[in-house]
């Protein structure tokens, strides 16, 4: 193990790379990684990254859009399968008819999508900043969600708006089995749970705190005292922990769990091994076509201007 981190530590180096990885990455992977962080916070530092080589340890569409803002960089992720169910869920030519027979909508979508879908999007979203940027447009505003209808749901229920929304989900977030939440809040009855926005309203109903996993790591690390019940993916976990050492904290059981955790089966694809050989073969590599890049760039740049205007 520490010979593969020296390795590929030194490749890194040689090359000039820069290694991002997401919150719900394995822990060795995080623990490699420049810069850890949710959706928006990769976006960002890829945005501004001087590497010559973005290595994304995430899944694919992370990869699609740090090749829509860096088309001069080399993007390679460790493994082209690592994929996503939410994203999927969303076929683009499917989701540019459903907006072409909606007239008349702004098209917000979550970056839980492939480039060709942001291609036909006014502006991307995060569960970050999705509530801010839903809530700068007026309250009229005829809107177009996709593609998670659990988060959809959520931002109308907090902003008081009826945005149409795209039906898809994610399979982690789909899977939190309400009823073993509530064996945990009963075997655990001082804990605080700590929910992502991907969650069915049943689950969110449940929670004391709703949030991106960003957000819920800083809730996390503001009240160390606290013992938390976790549902979203239990990579984030890892980081809490190395933050929060003497807090306690519980995965969200999924329905048909045999374990007490729920894993996203793509982000598991990377691995250190594969990471090495990555660096060291410079593939595979993210490609994206120009002209739907020069599309999907715009409402990305939108989602980054908003955020940073608004502080986030």
């Amino acid at each position: 193990m520490n010979d593969l981190i020296k390795a590929i530590n030194e490749l890194k180096k040689e090359k000039n790379a820069i290694i991002l990885g997401h919150y719900y990455q394995k822990g060795e992977i995080q623990d490699i990684a420049d810069y850890v962080g949710d959706s928006l916070a990769l976006a960002q530092w890829a945005a501004k990254t001087e590497a010559d080589i973005i290595v994304m340890c995430g899944v694919h569409f992370m990869g699609e859009t740090a090749k829509v803002l860096c088309p001069n960089k080399k993007v390679l992720v460790p493994d082209m399968n690592a994929g996503c169910s939410l994203a999927d869920s969303c076929p683009a030519d499917k989701f540019a008819q459903f907006v072409k027979e909606h007239p008349g909508y702004t098209v917000v979508s979550y970056v839980n999508t492939t480039a060709a879908v942001k291609a036909v999007t006014d502006v991307v979203v995060t569960s970050t900043n999705a509530k801010q940027i839903v809530e700068s447009f007026p309250k009229d505003e005829k809107i177009i969600f996709g593609p998670d209808r659990n988060l959809g749901n959520y931002i109308n229920s907090v902003t008081n708006r009826n945005m149409l929304l795209w039906d898809g989900a994610c399979h982690v977030h789909e899977q939190f089995s309400v009823e073993k939440i509530v064996e945990l809040k009963a075997e655990h009855p001082d804990a605080i749970v700590l929910a992502h926005p991907e969650c069915k309203s049943t689950v969110l109903k449940l929670a004391d705190v709703v949030g991106s996993t960003a957000a819920l790591l800083k809730y996390a690390v503001n009240h160390p005292e606290k013992k938390y019940i976790v549902a979203t993916e239990s990579g984030i976990l890892h980081e809490m922990q190395k933050k929060c050492p003497q807090t306690t904290f519980i995965p969200a059981p999924p329905n048909d769990s045999t374990c007490g955790c729920n894993e996203c089966s793509f982000m598991r694809l990377n691995t250190l091994e594969k990471l090495y050989e990555c660096l060291k073969n410079e593939s595979p590599e993210i490609t994206v076509d120009p002209e739907i890049a020069k599309k999907a760039v715009k409402p990305i740049q939108r989602m980054l201007d908003i955020s940073a205007k608004l502080g986030l």
